[in-house]
């Protein structure tokens, strides 16, 4: 077990700071103070950060640290610390970490006993949740679904029978296939489609799944997808009277398959469940 009590007293540190997802007055007062205190600021991109550090008159100096050099930049840092040098990490936009590559540098941040220090501030998932209109009280995150479309149905079956509001990522380029898989999978659910948030082309589409997909062939800009969890009671299916419903649609001339597929309908299974039960107990 490691209890860390992050103000008790003074340690190297490794700070994870938000920066704005669009709006440069999002920027908090103690962000701030910990770029300008930190010694060394960890980017995912120097470029993108020069600029708004260039925006509040912030000189800490810079180092690469993101998905492709890791193996460096970790090792990096950790000889920083044991140097006594505290340390901010960033990434272009919202926290650190969330949908980003950084899980291994914090773990080994913790596992060489220095302490790690979230910096609260601009989070877009948390923006377009609470601005939805959908449940609050209980969500999952889950972030960027996969970019095949086969992969991208499997993770959405996993997630398919979830009471909960479900968070996702998505970028534009990949909006109008996603919207059709979660349809698929999911069902007409109300959503609402969250993108360019804190800038000025913000816009939220709330409606159905179908509704927003009508409008998303035009829609620019990184997107936030706030989905309704699976409002449908759970109803204990008999498998026994479904496969008796089975024989007795085949005695009237109707194939097996056919059959099962009907009945699956019928009674809101799901048609490989009956298949397989109904073969078992032929067998």
């Amino acid at each position: 077990m490691i209890r860390q009590k992050s103000f008790e007293k003074e340690t190297p540190t490794l700070y994870l700071v938000p920066t704005p997802i669009g709006n440069l007055q999002e920027m908090t007062p103690r962000a701030l103070d910990v770029l300008k205190a930190v010694d060394i600021i960890a980017a995912e991109d120097t470029r993108n950060t020069k600029k708004l550090l260039m925006a509040y008159q912030i000189q800490t100096p810079l180092m690469s640290h993101h998905e492709h050099n890791q193996a460096e930049s970790v090792p990096r840092i950790l000889d920083l610390l044991g140097e006594g040098k505290s340390i901010a990490v960033v990434s272009d936009a919202g926290y650190p970490l969330i949908s980003d590559p950084g899980q291994w540098l914090v773990k080994e941040v913790i596992s060489k006993g220095y302490p790690v220090v979230s910096i609260s501030g601009a989070n877009a998932a948390m923006n377009a949740l609470v601005a939805s209109g959908l449940s609050t009280q209980h969500y999952m995150f889950f972030g960027f679904l996969e970019a095949k479309s086969s992969k991208r149905k499997k993770q959405l079956l996993e997630m398919e029978h979830y009471p909960y509001t479900i968070i996702f990522y998505e970028a534009p380029h990949r909006i109008c296939d996603t919207l059709k898989d979660l349809l698929e999978v999911f069902g007409n659910r109300t959503m609402c489609l969250a993108r360019e948030l804190t800038k000025v082309h913000e816009e939220y589409i709330r409606g159905s799944i179908a509704e927003v997909l009508e409008v998303a062939d035009c829609l620019k800009g990184e997107m936030v997808l706030i989905v309704e969890g699976n409002q449908k009671e759970e109803v204990e299916i008999d498998m026994e009277e479904a496969c008796e419903r089975v024989d007795c649609l085949i005695n009237e001339g109707m194939k097996t398959k056919q059959a099962i597929t009907t009945v699956s309908k019928e009674i809101g299974c799901k048609k490989n469940e009956l298949y397989d039960y109904y073969h078992k107990q032929k067998d």
